[in-house]
């Protein structure tokens, strides 16, 4: 006999570890079941696309590491590449590659955090977060030889980088790459076929393809539907045309194939970091830029495939030292967006499942 329930209002958050980060979402439950949801942000804003009128172009970029603060390299690069478009700088090919180095080794990074604490949401507990939380200890080491942080890294420079690598760090990063491949063959071993994680996540918050087009939802999301999107390839920036690289994409856009996109691009990643350190030339890592940059008046969009999708910033120039106008492009915001769509229906031990395979940053969501 089927029991009838009222519907209740259950608040997820704003602090709750498995949102990741301030983060609210109220709920609408029949029984166990989610029958609604709609998303609250909010609780994090800090208005840097205000603040940024006030300081000069070099002066913002160490804003752009408070963004998605777990691939801060990456926030770097897009912020620059849209400045120099703007200004029509031209970057030395010895620091194109050593940007190409440090942002595919951000990837690695972001994505070994974004499984790691996505299998924790599915229930193991530490070890899968420990084991990939080791790898991702040596790509920090690594981006600590370079630019002496560990967490913001304001690395990149209008024009090239800041500091040209020692030698010591080619080394480490050889040694880094060729054992990668050995330690995510060991997550595949200690999870691909696992009964628990295939329970929780196979068939769970799967996203259309048509939906995830909709939504112009972009990275891992969009490709664990099936669509073969990556700006690398379709809008080659920087020189990633010089490098072959593999798209891997999913099927059927549940929360498995998000999370299997993930760990193959990070075999990707690595073949990528092996042909760039190849190939690196010699030479200067920065033109020449004033101090107090006055780009032409105008207008420009530059955008990166970040770890968690199309990260780009708009900038307008009144012809002063400081952006008339920048607005940012946040992946983590725009694959939001499909969120209700992927959880209602599910139960709300799923909400927690489907939130995290989305991999998600507030920082550059409540921006």
């Amino acid at each position: 006999m089927a029991i009838k329930t009222e519907p209740f209002v259950l608040n997820m958050g704003p602090q709750h570890p498995s949102t990741h980060g301030v983060f609210r979402m109220r709920l609408t439950l029949d029984g166990e079941v989610v029958v609604d949801l709609e998303p609250i942000f909010g609780y994090l804003h800090r208005g840097i696309e205000k603040l940024v009128e006030g300081r000069t172009y070099a002066q913002i970029i160490p804003i752009t590491d408070r963004l998605d603060y777990a691939a801060p390299m990456s926030n770097n690069l897009a912020y620059v590449l849209a400045v120099e478009k703007l200004a029509g700088i031209t970057v030395p090919e010895r620091a194109e590659y050593l940007r190409v180095i440090m942002a595919e080794l951000q990837r690695i990074a972001s994505h070994l955090l974004a499984v790691g604490s996505f299998l924790n949401d599915c229930g193991a507990y530490f070890t899968p977060f420990l084991y990939m939380w080791r790898e991702r200890e040596s790509i920090v080491d690594l981006f600590d030889m370079v630019c002496g942080q560990r967490l913001t890294y304001n690395y990149m420079r209008i024009g090239g980088v800041s500091h040209d690598v020692p030698d010591e760090f080619l080394v480490a990063l050889d040694k880094f790459v060729g054992r990668m491949p050995f330690f995510i063959d060991e997550y595949d071993q200690l999870l691909a076929e696992n009964e628990i994680l295939l329970a929780r996540t196979k068939g769970v918050g799967i996203l259309s393809k048509e939906l995830a087009i909709n939504s112009s939802a972009s990275g891992p999301v969009l490709r664990g539907t099936g669509v073969e999107w990556d700006i690398r390839r379709a809008a080659p920036y920087s020189i990633y045309d010089r490098f072959k690289f593999d798209i891997p994409i999913g099927s059927v856009g549940d929360c498995y194939d998000r999370y299997r996109v993930r760990v193959e691009e990070m075999r990707q990643s690595v073949r990528i970091i092996n042909q760039a350190m190849k190939q690196l030339p010699p030479g200067e890592i920065r033109s020449e830029v004033p101090p107090l940059l006055r780009p032409p008046v105008g207008e420009a969009y530059g955008h990166i495939e970040s770890p968690k999708g199309e990260l780009g910033f708009y900038l307008v120039s009144d012809g002063s030292i400081a952006p008339y106008r920048l607005h940012i492009r946040p992946p983590s915001l725009i694959n939001l967006t499909a969120l209700r769509d992927m959880i209602i229906g599910w139960k709300i031990q799923d909400v927690v499942v489907v939130l995290g395979s989305i991999d998600i940053c507030l920082g550059e969501v409540d921006r």
